[in-house]
């Protein structure tokens, strides 16, 4: 056995001369919501080139590596893929803006002369982070829409803002639990529900939002019945 541990001990102070190392060089920098850290950091992108060292002098190139991600704060390095997560600001920015397209695509549905879906709908939209908007700015605004699409109010939901809702919910749809896209599609469900039962036009504005959050259809028919029924 001492001839094994001797055997051994020479490899580990092999392992220890000879090393293969990397020299990391920043190519970019920003800001990103570091996972280690839970929350919004500094970052550098790294590319790395492996090098064979003896007793820490390079002696051969070893090939690249990377790029690679490291957060400013806890010094983890991640895969570049990390970036596609927005930042928590950015995140809350997605939101806010996604709550303003649906509650002006069910107002335009179900029209603006109802006053309990106007406040209903300002309501959604000042907790979701805009918290001046009111009730006739609201009105106004899709008001100005259909003007400017040539679309009739309480009318179904047209190319322009079916479009609109795409674009608003498109980016965000990968980045909310299940149960946040369901609440979303229910918080659009209570506007249209503000001034009675749906109609066609505000079902198919609905529709057009869970499609959008890649809601199944199934579930679409399942929530909009239960925004229904009395909690």
């Amino acid at each position: 056995m001492l001839p094994v541990r001797g055997r051994d001990g020479r490899a580990a102070r092999a392992v220890h001369i000879l090393r293969i190392r990397t020299a990391w060089t920043p190519v970019g920098d920003g800001e990103f919501y570091c996972p280690g850290c839970g929350g919004d950091r500094n970052y550098q992108r790294l590319t790395g080139r492996r090098r064979l060292t003896l007793l820490g002098v390079p002696l051969l190139p070893r090939g690249s590596t990377g790029p690679v991600v490291e957060c400013a704060a806890c010094r983890h390095h991640y895969g570049t893929d990390v970036l596609d997560h927005p930042t928590t600001r950015r995140f809350s920015a997605m939101l806010r803006d996604a709550v303003h397209t649906v509650a002006l695509a069910v107002l335009a549905a179900g029209g603006t002369s109802s006053r309990t879906a106007l406040e209903t709908a300002a309501a959604a939209v000042r907790a979701a982070g805009f918290d001046g908007c009111t009730e006739e700015q609201l009105a106004a605004l899709v008001d100005a829409l259909a003007a400017d699409t040539g679309r009739v109010l309480g009318g179904e939901c047209g190319t322009s803002l079916t479009i609109e809702l795409h674009e608003a919910l498109d980016p965000l749809a990968p980045h909310l639990a299940p149960a946040g896209r369901e609440s979303l599609l229910l918080q659009a469900a209570r506007i249209a529900l503000a001034d009675g039962p749906y109609t066609p036009a505000e079902r198919d504005a609905l529709t057009t939002v869970g499609a959008a959050l890649t809601i199944c259809s199934d579930d679409v028919t399942r929530l909009l019945a239960a925004a229904r029924t009395p909690s």
